[in-house]
């Protein structure tokens, strides 16, 4: 069971602190048990008062006061200052913190600076990651009138290529050189010995590229996770930005929807699939696998030459299954097809769309935890991390294939009179309309292994039918199609 420390070191304005703290209540703890010691180095008596009136009910709270350091620290419209003195400072309190989580062995400590709000599903989504270290992002103005910046960088000091700024800006989770501000760390890495001192023989400036450093020598790698961005409040003119913030996270519980509601139990889901030439590969496997955990199928046969159609009917015999067979192929222009593919899903009037191609196979936790996903009020859609399988028994993790590093939907609740869009695109359209993750989601656990890149004479027919359709890369990534045939790829072993 999750035993998490929310901690800070707090050292704050008074209007800002009020809106940190009452992020923290707002917090979604369902299924953890949480914590919280906060460290009062403040100069201000108003925000030392704040802390000590913080509580919240089933949580254990633990108040430090440490007088201010006797450097000044200085903030302003522009920028924060700091020096040496300041930084060692806060490395002792970080110390702290992490020793007394330690010594009380909580599975986690969630290190989190006092000018962030926080998504309330933050923590619960961190928590489900499974990484020793992991942070949730957020941008940031460092000087004013420039472009905003994430917290976490690419490697040295603070280095930030293009792509790797184009790649946070993609809900998912990825793997980075630093991070800090806003970070959960397992007792693992605890007692690995992680910490905040400063490394004598680095000049790299501040304590968390020190504490980065020493965790990737002790062999733990570096994640953000992008789903929930944090707001950093790094001036007073921020707070400006507080309710648009929270009307970004609100869930749309104001869409006309007469007659309808969301329903704990006895909910039906419908499987939704498009496939073409599927017979001599992993199709039977999905669906014999699915057929348990669905009432009704509406599969688009996208002009198969094989016996794909047969194969469907024979193994969902005694489902209602809507069968489409199209003379031609239109995958060239897939959010043709998955636009077909959702008219006809929604059709069969379902309470969930549980939407699989035909080589993707959910590990077996999923019959045990399958009704607990759908039979809920809280979330409307549920995404898993998907393996690109190299062979039965080995996935492929490099810099170009990092599918599981990142939660996806693959099951949608389906809200009759929300308002669905699509995104227009020929290739990598989606499987479902682009906005649905403005709704409430849950990140599962549950694995699911993709077996569409397993077999060699597979490889190579995508390799060309990708260069084919998307020669120019403009729908992906040219060199992800380039290594599709790397000849030494580096695969990882699937562990149970």
């Amino acid at each position: 069971m999750a035993m998490i420390l929310i901690a800070s070191p707090i050292r704050q304005k008074p209007a800002i602190l009020r809106e940190f703290l009452r992020s923290l209540q707002e917090l979604d703890l369902t299924g953890l048990t949480a914590d919280f010691l906060l460290i009062d180095n403040n100069d201000d008596p108003l925000s030392s008062q704040l802390l000590q009136g913080f509580r919240r009910e089933g949580s254990t709270y633990f108040y430090a006061q440490v007088p201010p350091n006797s450097t000044p620290y200085l903030c302003n419209t522009t920028t924060h200052h700091w020096n040496d003195e300041l930084i060692k400072f806060v490395a002792s309190l970080k110390n702290f913190i992490l020793n007394f989580a330690l010594e009380k062995e909580y599975t986690h400590v969630f290190l989190v600076d006092s000018d962030l709000i926080l998504h309330p599903l933050t923590l619960r989504h961190l928590y489900l990651c499974e990484k020793d270290i992991v942070s949730e992002i957020f941008w940031t103005c460092w000087q004013p009138e420039t472009p905003r910046l994430p917290q976490v960088w690419e490697r040295g000091q603070y280095q930030l290529s293009p792509e790797f700024l184009r790649r946070l800006q993609v809900p998912g989770l990825y793997q980075v050189g630093g991070l800090g501000a806003c970070t959960l760390i397992s007792h693992r890495a605890l007692t690995a010995g992680v910490n905040f001192n400063f490394i004598p023989n680095l000049d790299y400036w501040g304590e968390d590229r020190h504490f980065c450093i020493r965790a990737a020598v002790l062999g733990f790698p570096l994640y953000v996770d992008t789903q929930f961005p944090a707001l950093h409040l790094y001036r007073e003119a921020d707070m400006a930005r507080i309710e648009e913030y929270k009307k970004s996270y609100q869930p749309l519980w104001n869409f006309p929807r007469p007659g309808w509601q969301r329903k704990n139990s006895n909910n039906r889901v419908t499987l939704s699939m498009v496939v073409r030439n599927e017979a001599n590969r992993y199709l039977a496997r999905v669906l014999e696998q699915a057929r348990p955990l669905v009432d009704t199928a509406v599969i688009i046969d996208d002009g198969s030459e094989d016996e794909t159609p047969e194969l469907c009917e024979k193994i969902l015999q005694g489902i209602p299954l809507k069968l489409i067979r199209r003379s031609q192929s239109s995958f060239h222009n897939e959010i043709v097809l998955r636009q077909q593919q959702w008219l006809e899903t929604i059709k069969t009037e379902p309470d969930w769309i549980l939407a699989l191609d035909a080589d993707e196979v959910f590990e077996d936790r999923i019959y045990s935890e399958f009704s607990s996903l759908i039979n809920q009020t809280e979330y409307d859609w549920i995404a898993f991390r998907l393996y690109d399988m190299w062979d039965e028994d080995h996935y492929r993790e490099d810099e170009y294939w990092q599918a599981h590093l990142t939660y996806r939907p693959f099951l949608v609740r389906y809200i009759p009179s929300f308002p669905y869009v699509w995104q227009e695109t020929a290739l990598h359209c989606g499987r479902f309309p682009r906005n649905i993750t403005e709704l409430p989601g849950l990140a599962s656990a549950i694995r699911i292994k993709h077996y569409g890149w397993a077999r060699p004479v597979d490889r190579i027919a995508k390799y060309h039918r990708y260069l084919t359709l998307d020669p120019e890369g403009k729908f992906g990534n040219i060199k992800q199609y380039q290594s599709i045939l790397d000849p030494n790829p580096r695969l990882l072993k699937w562990l149970d």
